[in-house]
């Protein structure tokens, strides 16, 4: 027997257009978001599944509204957290480029404080390279968690748990299901179904008018 997996993320929120850091934050969707889901709808409109996912965040739940409009065959959608998006701790609420110009000047100030004023052509490609370097570890590093935040490694530990008992209970109920997820728990979604190494993980970017189909044999 053949079950399958209808993977897809929210659509665009207002933190995600402004680049700001969203994590937990309830950042609602945007015009273009409600867009986003009613394609991910349309493109689902012809598959069927049983049981439904989302999480307690309104982009979650929002999107998953838009799906359902068309499937009237699904009767039980659960919240689950243990997909919920990454945590960014105290940088949530933040911009990116506020916290990238922030990191720029501290940085700048220790060096010369320490060592004497740069040339002002130095200081630039030093702050700036310092500043995306620090920038990258706290979005793009696997192990290391934002200050008061979730590694990549740690949503990826609550994802597989969350995998385990959804597959238990596929193949126990035989059912087909949908999953409203987000960027980042996607992540470990996917590297799981598609087999991918770690380093191909980070370097996913998930489409916000796009699902993923996976196939469980049973």
């Amino acid at each position: 027997m053949i079950l399958k997996i209808y993977l897809f993320r929210h659509g665009l929120t207002h933190y995600n257009k402004h680049q700001w850091f969203t994590g937990w934050i309830d950042s609602r969707m945007t015009k273009e978001g409600i867009k986003n889901a009613q394609k991910i709808a349309r493109k689902l409109k012809g598959k069927k599944f049983q049981v439904a996912y989302q999480t307690r965040l309104a982009r979650s739940r929002n999107t998953l509204k838009e799906v359902l409009k068309s499937h009237p065959e699904c009767q039980e959608v659960i919240t689950d957290d243990r997909m919920i998006e990454r945590n960014y701790g105290k940088l949530q609420k933040r911009s990116h480029k506020e916290f990238m110009e922030e990191i720029e000047s501290t940085l700048v100030n220790v060096m010369e404080k320490k060592y004497g004023k740069m040339k002002r052509t130095v200081k630039a490609k030093f702050g700036e390279r310092m500043a995306k370097s620090v920038y990258d570890i706290y979005h793009r590093s696997y192990d290391i968690p934002p200050p008061g935040g979730e590694s990549i490694k740690m949503v990826e530990k609550r994802v597989n748990s969350f995998i385990k008992d959804l597959l238990k209970k596929m193949k126990k109920e035989k059912v087909n299901v949908a999953i409203s997820a987000h960027g980042n728990s996607m992540r470990p979604f996917r590297k799981y179904f598609e087999k991918l190494s770690k380093e191909e993980m980070m370097k996913l970017e998930n489409p916000w008018d796009d699902y993923f189909e996976y196939t469980i044999k049973i």
